[in-house]
């Protein structure tokens, strides 16, 4: 894309931050997500812990904790779990509020195009996203001063975490499109979304040996698993990134056939 057709979309994905930084929405969001992730993350490490002092008493030594495993998979695979709250609330009003308030016509007759708009809308909620993932950055900072982290592992489940945040992003951002109620929206992100669940759930209890190995690529779980284990699987990355570009793609053809209604 010419820089000419990236400029909109950085002012478009900037005006969309401002509006969501005016909305007490967003820090409430972002003050629930901090919470849960800080209760979650006191109550690991307290049987982190509590596991060390026991091994203490065994062996007579204090062991080599392997931090990784013992707080920051579980924590990850907490915040996963978190998501399935955020990314309805951060999705919900990007494209249904235009519709509500009958200004997505004006939108899409501005001189911005409608690749445009989905990246720009699409950009400003990953850009929030993102913000809120780094500031959860003080976990592997704390734990920094205990013990040995594993700091490339690390790095690998914020990355996994933000390509999975992306898909669901774009889950999000077309289930918008597609209504202007915002409560609406939100439902049917949620349930997309739990439709990759149930893909990984079935790919666990699949019996033939020619299905699950399609299951399992399609199971956002497993991908997000490779991250977790600081594995950067070129396979992963291009599922997440495809089924993230398959999104924006079905988001730009319901507003594209909304322009001929």
């Amino acid at each position: 894309m010419r820089l000419g057709g990236v400029r909109p979309i950085i002012a478009l994905a900037a005006k969309e931050i401002r509006v969501a930084m005016m909305s007490p929405i967003l820090y409430v969001v972002a003050g629930v997500f901090l919470a849960i992730v800080g209760l979650f993350f006191s109550q690991i490490v307290t049987v982190a812990s509590l596991q060390s002092v026991q091994m203490l008493r065994f062996q007579g030594a204090l062991p080599q904790l392997n931090l990784t495993v013992l707080v920051f998979h579980p924590i990850f695979r907490n915040i996963h779990v978190i998501l399935l709250l955020v990314i309805p609330l951060l999705t919900m009003r990007l494209l249904s509020e235009e519709r509500k308030h009958k200004t997505v016509e004006l939108l899409m007759t501005s001189p911005l195009t409608l690749t445009q708009i989905v990246a720009g809308k699409y950009l400003a909620a990953l850009a929030i996203f993102a913000g809120l993932l780094a500031l959860t950055g003080y976990m592997p900072i704390l734990l920094a001063a205990w013990g040995a982290v594993d700091w490339p592992t690390v790095l690998s489940g914020y990355l996994g975490l933000l390509l999975v945040g992306g898909v669901y992003l774009a889950i999000g951002l077309l289930a918008s499109s597609l209504t202007e109620n915002q409560i609406s929206a939100g439902i049917v992100t949620l349930g997309l979304i739990l439709g990759f669940w149930v893909i990984g759930w079935a790919a666990m209890t699949a019996e033939t040996t020619t299905v699950q190995p399609v299951l399992e690529y399609l199971s956002i779980n497993q991908h997000l698993d490779r991250f977790l284990k600081g594995l950067l699987d070129s396979a992963s990355v291009v599922y997440t990134l495809s089924v993230t570009g398959f999104g924006l793609f079905l988001t730009h053809r319901v507003l594209d056939s909304g322009r001929w209604r």
